[in-house]
């Protein structure tokens, strides 16, 4: 973030912001952090500088396609990659400022990852469409 002034569109502290992220894309390199989730930080921050503090759950990312293997445990990110899940640090974190992770069981399916090898506090949703659909009908603004 930088400082600058005379802007529109700032955070509005009298808004309940509940809003969805879509993240398909993988990081370029297995070794990177995906930047969608970086994204979702950025997020997090801005509106945090503004004092804008979402409940718990208010933000949710739902993965799916490539960036499946983004919520990996560490070992078997380990065990695929040959090297640390540099995502780990990130979810956490993200997972602490009350932001709700979920992926997509069909994603899991078709990356061949089991239920066991999913990050701690990920939820297993039925599908990435029907969550982002769910959200969307209940308000959640989408960002994909």
């Amino acid at each position: 973030m930088h400082p600058a002034q005379d802007l529109a569109n700032l955070p509005d502290p009298s808004l309940r912001y509940r809003v969805a992220f879509e993240i398909t894309r993988a990081a370029n390199d297995t070794g990177q952090v995906n930047p969608a989730l970086d994204r979702v930080a950025r997020f997090i921050n801005l509106l945090g500088a503004a004092g804008v503090r979402p409940d718990p759950g208010d933000i949710v990312v739902v993965m799916h396609g490539p960036a499946t293997p983004s919520i990996l445990r560490d070992a078997a990110y380990e065990t695929r990659f040959h090297q640390a899940n540099p995502n780990s640090g990130l979810i956490a974190k993200l997972q602490q400022a009350g932001v709700a992770i979920h992926v997509c069981s069909f994603a899991l399916a078709n990356q061949r990852i089991e239920r066991d090898e999913v990050a701690k506090g990920v939820t297993i949703d039925l599908a990435a469409m029907v969550t982002l659909a769910n959200l969307q009908l209940k308000g959640w603004a989408l960002i994909l």
